[in-house]
């Protein structure tokens, strides 16, 4: 049978399902920005960004300090729409370093890898593109590469967690179609935090904790929220221990074990919280050292239109004739906290404006679908809520665990994004919850596909294909023979559900018009400076 090129990203993975068991190799076809297969999203980045001029935003658009060539200038047309908004912080630290005090919201690890690749991968590009244009397109190949890393480290996660292998695949799909897509595909930090997070938790889940923790670090090292998976650590430690409790004697002759155990546990959390705070750690004692020093011989360091930028509107530069800015004065100095509230005026209910409700109806499908699926959780699963998961259930002790989204195992994912949830709704700009949690969390993933998988009938694997044929048989205005409606593409259930678009329940038209639409409409406004998410 035929492959259909028009939906590329989907179809590479079809036969998937069942495959027995699902390789790793098998999902990395997965395609937010997959390198295996055409990309849409960056051809229509391009024709966007082509068709539709630029709005004059004001967003940092520090000024080109060299002329560019035919070859930039092509690749501007091709790849520009992925350098707006954000993307233009991450390429200028890419380039110049952290130059101005506001650069500092944005963490090293990602600008380190673009610069990196940039210098190595793409060194013989030198005499064909300046450094701004490699290190654009080095952001690119970058983030599809990462973009379908995370793909897969999600449906290993989902399989691992979940104990149900359609689910995870299904999730990935879902992922690759992500809401968040602009910003996995654009100059952002979003692929590469997805992928250590997810890979993380996923190790974690396999019992390899100190790899999980190193996965933790360097996430952390990549966006400031990396540092609330230390609560994963605390979880998983404290559940371990009070199982052993459980399952152990409470005799007298063993309280010398259960302290040594009790050390034992406290010793690794505490090395392993450590080790996930210290990128953080260290990126603000650089900048201490970089903004409160004495700044000497700043004019003759900084390129002079970079310089007048700074004055023109107003940027933060390395302290100059003993003047050094606020937050080194405090008793804890922390830019990153600094700058959140000075430059973008983030705190508790700051943005709760009456001109602000487009942003919060921008974030209403991720708010009602995180809460629906704590809710959900909930309700399955309340005395385990109550319990913190602490104590042993007698599904455990039978050995027969529940599978699917309501397992109990799912509870600390749950929370995790909640307290996400939560944490951007109140007190952060609200319209960039889609990619907070599209970037951090795998349960928008999985809570779409369990209700896909749990409510749409053309998903369930008894008798799929001949309800197939029986809805079919009611539309006789698609002009097919009976039996013929979904069986190109039955292996794939996303393309299963495109194709059968007008047969599949209110639900699940809701969940792909929320991701698909999302899909297009980021591509549209962000790759043209408009306001997006």
């Amino acid at each position: 049978m035929p492959e259909k090129t028009v939906f590329a990203p989907f179809h590479s993975l079809s036969g998937i399902l069942t495959a027995k068991p699902l390789s790793l190799a098998s999902v990395l076809l997965l395609s937010p920005g997959s390198l295996l297969d055409f990309n849409p999203l960056l051809f229509f980045q391009a024709l966007f960004n082509l068709l539709i001029p630029d709005h004059a935003a004001d967003a940092f658009s520090p000024p080109r300090l060299s002329e560019p060539g035919l070859w930039d200038l092509l690749l501007e047309q091709l790849l520009g729409g992925l350098s707006r908004w954000d993307a233009e912080h991450f390429l200028f630290i890419a380039e110049h370093g952290y130059l101005y005090e506001h650069n500092c919201a944005f963490f090293p690890l990602y600008p380190l890898s673009v610069r990196a690749v940039a210098e190595g991968a793409l060194w013989p590009l030198q005499r064909l593109l300046r450094l701004r244009s490699r290190l654009l397109l080095s952001a690119m190949l970058l983030n599809s590469l990462f973009s379908v890393l995370a793909a897969a480290a999600l449906y290993k996660l989902g399989c691992v967690v979940l104990q149900c292998r359609r689910v995870a695949f299904l999730a990935a799909i879902l992922f690759s179609v992500s809401p968040a897509n602009i910003f996995m595909a654009a100059a952002y930090s979003e692929s590469m935090f997805a992928f250590l997070a997810f890979s993380a938790m996923w190790r974690l889940e396999k019992g390899q904790s100190w790899l999980s923790g190193l996965l933790f670090s360097l996430a952390s090292g990549v966006r400031a929220n990396g540092l609330i998976n230390v609560g994963f650590f605390l979880y998983s430690s404290c559940k371990h221990f009070a199982l052993q409790l459980q399952v152990g004697s409470g005799s007298v002759r063993k309280l010398p074990l259960l302290w040594k155990q009790l050390l034992s546990v406290g010793s690794s959390v505490i090395l392993m919280c450590a080790g996930i705070f210290l990128p953080f750690a260290l990126f603000q004692c650089y900048a201490y050292g970089r903004f409160c020093g004495p700044g000497i011989g700043l004019e003759q360091t900084v390129p002079k239109p970079l310089l007048q930028l700074a004055l023109d509107k107003g940027y933060g530069l390395a302290a100059r004739n003993g003047v050094k800015p606020p937050w080194c004065s405090q008793q804890f100095p922390v830019v990153y906290s600094y700058i959140q509230d000075t430059y973008w005026n983030v705190g508790f209910l700051r943005y709760f404006e009456l001109r602000q409700i487009p942003n919060f109806l921008l974030a209403l499908p991720v708010t009602l679908l995180g809460s629906w699926a704590a809710w959900t959780f909930i309700l399955a699963n309340p005395w385990h809520c109550l319990t913190l998961g602490l104590e042993r259930r007698k599904s455990e002790e039978e050995g027969k665990p529940r599978a699917g989204f309501c397992c109990p195992a799912v509870f600390v994912y749950v929370v995790h994004a909640t307290v996400l949830l939560a944490f951007g709704f109140f007190c952060m700009h609200v319209q960039v919850l889609t990619r907070f949690l599209g970037s951090s969390s795998p349960i928008l993933y999985w809570f779409s596909a369990h209700l896909l998988q749990e409510y749409e009938p053309l998903l369930w694997s008894e008798g799929t294909d001949d309800q197939i044929t029986a809805l079919c048989s009611e539309k006789s205005l698609l002009g097919k023979p009976p039996g013929s409606c979904g069986k190109e593409t039955s292996e794939n259930p996303l393309v299963r559900l495109l194709m059968n678009c007008s047969l599949i329940k209110p639900l699940s038209k809701c969940i792909l018009a929320f991701f698909l639409s999302y899909w297009l409409l980021g591509l549209i406004l962000h790759c043209n400076f408009l306001p997006w998410t």
